[in-house]
């Protein structure tokens, strides 16, 4: 069985309210795909080695479409 990330696999959604103007908060996908130009491009593999993280969580971006704050959540990975 695989560790996956269920937000990144659409299995699950989570809701997230701003902490500053309480507006549902968006899902930007993960951190490490911010990193430069190719970062989306690799494996997950590589990229989750240097988000500083353990190996059984994904790191989302969540922001705010109404203030812009954002927020990075460690969201724990499923056997499948």
């Amino acid at each position: 069985m695989d560790l996956v990330c269920p937000l990144c696999n659409g299995f699950k959604n989570i809701e997230v309210s701003c902490m500053v103007c309480g507006e549902n908060m968006k899902d930007g996908g993960l951190v490490s795909d911010y990193y430069d130009d190719y970062s989306p491009y690799l494996p997950i593999s590589i990229t989750s080695r240097t988000d500083g993280y353990p190996s059984d969580q994904c790191v989302h971006l969540f922001y705010c479409p109404e203030c812009g704050k954002d927020k990075r959540i460690a969201i724990q990975k499923e056997r499948v």
